[in-house]
């Protein structure tokens, strides 16, 4: 997802959707080794998927990225952790090459942890492509049907198939949708998760419960299904940055660039100045091709180079919106494909609450933003004409910005991680030891998963908890527990359900999640979560799903990291503060709260 410039072999990557991130400053292939790729392919599953394997301590990393001279550089440099950037960094170390990554706060702490939660399928292109005859927007179907394939293929545990439902309130719509949506079955080909169907008003009825059969004078005419992916966006992310680390890479959040190194007497870029935001310090690494991953902050980057840089970055602010679980039925999403104004919305089930979205409005770009009280009630009113929820209940929504490139003006820049390092390559001259592998390359815990892997769990492992007096009392590992650690983690969910029962931290750090202490102690010792923020909005998705409980969590969740990286009462008092900033910027923790029974 980038293109690289020749004059400073800078390459602006804009728009997110794989993730990950290394550097290796030894080869993790010899050198003599020109083997085929299958053969890296599977050194590095290998790599990946030992079992006495841990990601390098951070430490570890920066000392890697200190330790590229000028003498001896880095090939490639990656400035950016979010999806993009991780998903260069991937691709790019598991071609045998030396590569490094930072990203100034966490990995997919921006746009990469506020997505849809959708991967998908093209169907949005599939009428120009058709109708208009437009090969371009065909590609873009083909593309995103290959992408979304592999994406559930290798994250198994964290992306799934979800069907959608589009109401239809004439017959028109329902001939329409039909046709439109058997014509992506059929340019589906071999990527295609399940055919489309229609299903009468009663079935539809029957399949979503909250859905109106009456609406705006009009009765429903039956709903047209279709399949996409869903997935859990920041833990993929996460995922593959770790899956980078185990591969041979150092990848090292919290470390953000503030300049860059030229050569003297040109203009040519052979490295950067990064600041340890953690620690403070400063230290120089080199590199022969830098790759800007820097998403919706590509502009600031470029600028650092240089000053006169025309932006390239059109910034636009997307909503979505939580609500209580009643609102959808489990393993079945709605989409609005026209609202009055002509934008598409959707209402999706997404960790046992209800995801509805999203706007698409200018904005100002920021690493904290707020959502807009008119951009909330916009996708409120576009779902309660499909709905037979009352809308009066204003169950004051849980909401996120969703801060991105807007397409329309980053068209021009779009390419996958695999074209980035191929240019990147081509760039620097490089020589990787063996073609692209990703395609082919499961994250991290989703090599060996199954569906029923959770009765593993479930059947082997206890949750040992601390009572307030300190005794430590055994707690079956219930099914909800044991499903969420496994969705989670994948094979490595036996990892964390170990931690539970050796290390008493079996309870749940919010009553009615599946959340345990267990998993504050695991991430921070094996997912590099650095601080509370980055448990309660990215290892789990407490933040997104419930502000209440995430505040409620946050002593508890601060106590563990506190322990696990020796944080002194100041340190804490600091984390508490900087988490309930973050909070308050999901509207739902200055309104009023659901009454879902999880709190009562």
């Amino acid at each position: 997802m980038a293109a690289v410039s020749r004059l400073s072999k800078l390459a602006v990557a804009v728009v997110a959707t794989v993730a990950g991130g290394s550097i290796i400053l030894q080869p993790s292939l010899s050198s003599n080794d020109r083997g085929t790729s299958d053969q890296a392919l599977e050194s590095y599953r290998n790599k990946i998927n030992d079992p006495t394997a841990v990601v390098p301590r951070r430490s570890v990393q920066e000392s890697a990225l200190i330790g590229a001279s000028s003498l001896n550089p880095l090939d490639i440099l990656v400035i950016g952790g979010g999806a993009t950037g991780c998903g260069v960094a991937l691709d790019a170390v598991t071609r045998g090459l030396r590569v490094g990554l930072v990203e100034r706060e966490d990995f997919g702490s921006g746009t990469s942890s506020r997505s849809t939660k959708l991967i998908h399928g093209g169907v949005r292109y599939v009428e120009n492509a058709v109708f208009n005859l437009d090969y371009k927007e065909l590609k873009l179907v083909f593309h995103a049907l290959k992408e979304r394939k592999q994406f559930i293929e290798n994250a198994p545990h964290l992306c799934h198939v979800l069907p959608c439902m589009t109401p239809c309130f004439d017959w028109f719509e329902v001939v329409y949708y039909w046709i439109g949506l058997k014509m992506h079955d059929f340019v589906s080909g071999p990527c295609l998760l399940h055919l489309s169907r229609y299903y009468s008003a009663q079935q539809s009825v029957e399949l979503f419960p909250t859905l109106a059969t009456n609406g705006q004078g009009r009765s429903l005419k039956g709903t047209v299904v279709y399949y996409d992916g869903q997935m859990n966006d920041s833990r993929v992310n996460v995922g593959l940055a770790c899956t980078a680390a185990l591969a041979g890479a150092a990848v090292l959040n919290y470390a953000e660039v503030v300049g860059f190194l030229k050569e003297e007497g040109s203009d040519r870029i052979i490295g950067a100045r990064i600041r340890d935001n953690l620690s403070g310090k400063e230290f120089d690494t080199y590199a022969k091709v830098i790759v800007n991953a820097a998403g919706p902050f590509c502009d600031s980057v470029r600028k650092m180079v240089d000053k006169e840089a025309v932006a390239v970055i059109c910034p636009s602010c997307g909503v979505h919106v939580v609500l209580p679980d009643y609102y959808s039925p489990e393993g079945m999403g709605l989409i609005v494909p026209m609202t009055k104004d002509g934008r598409v919305v959707f209402m999706l089930p997404w960790l046992g609450r209800t995801v509805a979205g999203t706007t698409d409005s200018n904005a100002d770009i920021t690493m904290l933003p707020e959502p807009h009280e008119d951009e909330i009630q916009f996708i409120l009113d576009a779902i309660s004409g499909y709905l037979n929820v009352k809308s009066s209940l204003e169950p004051k929504p849980n909401s996120s910005e969703n801060l991105g490139a807007a397409n329309r003006c980053s068209l021009s820049l779009e390419c996958m991680a695999e074209d980035a390092v191929n240019a990147a390559i081509k760039s620097g001259k490089l020589k990787p030891t063996n073609e692209c592998v990703t395609e082919k390359l499961r994250i991290v815990g989703g090599d060996g998963w199954e569906l029923a892997y959770f009765t593993v769990l479930a059947q082997q492992y206890l949750r040992m908890k601390k009572t307030l007096g300190g005794k430590v009392v055994p707690g079956v590992m219930d099914t909800a527990a044991a499903r969420h650690l496994s969705q989670a983690y994948g094979v490595l969910a036996e990892r964390v359900a170990a931690i539970a029962q050796n290390e008493s931290l079996g309870k749940r750090l919010a009553h009615g999640y599946p959340f345990l202490e267990a998993e504050v102690a695991y991430c921070a010792r094996h997912e590099y979560c650095e601080s509370a923020v980055d448990f309660i909005a990215r290892r789990s998705r407490l933040a997104f799903l419930d502000t209440h409980a995430a505040n409620h969590a946050l002593p508890r969740v601060i106590e563990i990291l506190a322990a696990e990286h020796n944080w002194d009462k100041s340190r804490q008092n600091q984390e508490l503060q900087k988490a309930k900033k973050f909070l308050e910027t999901f509207k739902s923790s200055r309104n009023a709260q659901f009454h879902d029974g999880k709190h009562d």
